[in-house]
């Protein structure tokens, strides 16, 4: 797997493995209808162009060359001191072989001039949070509504001190 920046010509692939990764993380903490009305929501073709074409963002591909095995997605913050990661998603059988890995550094060095990396993940998505951790990620908060509409879902939120 090579890490590059996504473009249209990606967008369906982006929006099948987001939808099979959200499925396999997601359904039993969500339910999958729930995840089902997410991905209609927020993955729809024109929100995935929008932030393909976003300035102050960079959305990331893990490609083979055959096959789009992980995505990454995240946009500056506070006047270029600190990046959102919103999406980082392995496919569910290439987990666990650095590609996550591959996608977060690449997000980092992104933003050379931002000092931190923020995260949100719901607190159940238990291998989630040990990979964020894993990689020097440590909890600055939690809320017990995560996301819009007072889920009800606890998050914790992560951060990661960037070397300036």
């Amino acid at each position: 797997m090579f890490v590059r920046t996504a473009s249209d010509r990606d967008i369906a692939a982006i929006r099948a493995l987001l939808a099979e990764t959200w499925h396999a993380a997601c359904d039993a903490i969500y339910g999958a209808e729930r995840i089902d009305r997410t991905i209609a929501l927020w993955c729809s073709p024109e929100k995935l162009k929008a932030r393909i074409e976003r300035p102050d963002a960079e959305f990331l591909v893990a490609d083979d060359g055959k096959r789009i095995g992980g995505v990454a997605y995240a946009e500056s913050a506070d006047h270029g001191v600190s990046i959102d990661l919103e999406q980082l998603h392995v496919a569910p059988d290439l987990q666990g072989r650095g590609i996550g890995g591959m996608l977060l550094d690449e997000v980092m060095e992104s933003f050379p001039e931002a000092r931190a990396v923020r995260v949100e993940v719901a607190e159940a998505n238990k291998r989630a949070v040990a990979f964020y951790m894993a990689n020097g990620f440590v909890q600055i908060g939690r809320a017990d509504n995560r996301g819009p509409a007072q889920s009800g879902v606890a998050s914790l939120l992560l951060e990661r001190p960037l070397i300036a």
